[in-house]
């Protein structure tokens, strides 16, 4: 099969697969060795968890870019524009340069029937083992164990957090779900864990396989004050570390583990201590606690928290940073997601509701949105909205005249319609 553009390789590739999401490793293993990929591998960083991946890739690639080294970085979703996906030094690689890749795995796949993620992975991996890199870093889309990433094997892994979430994949307890994201963790290897209360599954498959368990504080820890930090692990202490770049009290976890892991790889890759407070005060990713100030109108704040944690997370940050502000919160999430948990944690702090439709098959109905709402007892909500821009603009007038502030959030794709119409996606890294 050959396509000239990737818009069509994209369209082709979303009706390869019989299963959207089809976890399994056996497919994407199959066509990596038939690519001839595995001679080539560069130091790698696979990151694993509920939330926090994004941030944790976003870090290690500004730190390691500081330091003057060639860094690929692999991540899911995108927000606007797929090649998003696949960096080199900070920078989505072309069209083209996509476009040969998923033409070398056609050449050798065969029979074998891959999904989009699937393609979207392989597709990186080709890409970086052409490009002569120092590292890359690879995040886990969906659990681990059964992840396409995992057919890699990782010099160091990270799990960020551990959260209910994709129960229909991973399971519908902490404990089992656990035990999916420990499948990226390697024996003899380093594996950094972020979450403070790791299920006892972890530890145990941690244990089982002989990895390096490095637990956030046990083996590493952090320190904070108003405009500096430090970060400890057991044999060394960084002070004076400039605020992350990224806000929210949950980034200070994410950077220290992130810390963790480029301390354990300095023997491989050595990294100073300035490349590392360059990196923590430039690293940059859209969509998370994203604030924009419009010199006209009222501040915008972007958020894809779509699961409980990350909702409890956005709380604490509006509840900081924005006291005494009026929230209008321009609202949708994907069907398979717990929108009961998130308005009910939410509802004390947004002073209105502007449900948004999306074009995605996956969006909830509004008829079930609405449901939920009520359920909750929250009763302040706008529906009836033809497009987002519909439901924005509402949301943005309203909250000009109490001098409040707009709150996208709930899922990837809403964020994606707002920085697609209204904010062209720039990096300060």
């Amino acid at each position: 099969m050959h396509f000239d553009t990737l818009k069509d390789w994209l369209h082709w590739q979303e009706g390869l697969h019989p299963k959207s999401i089809d976890l399994g490793l056996h497919r994407a293993a199959k066509v990596f060795h038939a690519l001839n990929l595995q001679k080539k591998k560069p130091l790698t960083i696979t990151v694993a968890g509920t939330n926090g991946k994004g941030s944790s890739i976003a870090f290690l690639e500004a730190i390691y870019r500081a330091q003057g080294l060639k860094v690929g970085s692999y991540t899911s979703p995108h927000i606007i524009r797929y090649n998003e996906r696949i960096k080199i030094n900070g920078i989505p690689v072309d069209d083209d340069c996509i476009c040969q890749a998923f033409e070398r795995i056609e050449a050798v796949r065969e029979e074998t029937s891959l999904s989009y993620f699937e393609f979207s992975t392989l597709a990186a991996l080709d890409i970086f083992s052409r490009a002569d890199l120092d590292i890359q870093l690879l995040e886990v889309g969906l659990g681990g164990r059964l992840d396409a990433v995992n057919i890699i094997d990782a010099d160091a892994s990270i799990i960020t957090s551990i959260c209910i979430d994709h129960t229909d994949w991973l399971g519908d307890t902490r404990e089992a779900i656990a035990i999916e994201k420990a499948g990226v963790l390697r024996a003899h290897c380093p594996a950094i864990v972020g979450d403070t209360q790791p299920p006892k599954t972890l530890i145990q498959c941690a244990e089982t396989i002989n990895a390096q368990l490095l637990l956030i504080h046990s083996e590493f820890s952090y320190t904070r004050s108003d405009l500096e930090w430090s970060w400890q692990s057991k044999t060394k202490t960084i002070h004076s570390l400039p605020l992350p770049n990224l806000k929210g009290e949950h980034q200070y976890r994410n950077a220290s583990a992130v810390l963790m892991a480029v301390e354990s790889l300095q023997s491989k890759i050595p990294v100073s201590e300035a490349s590392i407070k360059h990196g923590l005060a430039h690293a940059y990713i859209p969509g998370r606690f994203q604030l924009i100030t419009p010199s006209d109108s009222v501040p915008i704040l972007l958020d894809v928290s779509h699961n409980p944690q990350a909702a409890t997370a956005l709380l604490d940050y509006l509840e900081t940073e924005f006291p005494k502000l009026a929230v209008h919160a321009v609202f949708t999430m994907m069907s398979d997601k717990d929108m009961q948990s998130v308005i009910n944690l939410m509802k004390q702090k947004v002073e209105q509701w502007y449900i948004s439709p999306l074009d995605n098959p996956r969006t909830s109905k509004e008829a079930d949105i609405k449901n939920v709402f009520q359920c909750n007892q929250v009763m302040n909500i706008h529906t009836g909205f033809q497009h987002f821009s519909d439901a924005f603009q509402q949301a943005k007038t309203n909250a000009e005249s109490e001098q409040g502030l707009v709150l996208i959030f709930g899922s990837f794709f809403l964020v994606s319609e707002y920085l697609s119409h209204y904010q062209e996606v720039s990096s300060t890294s």
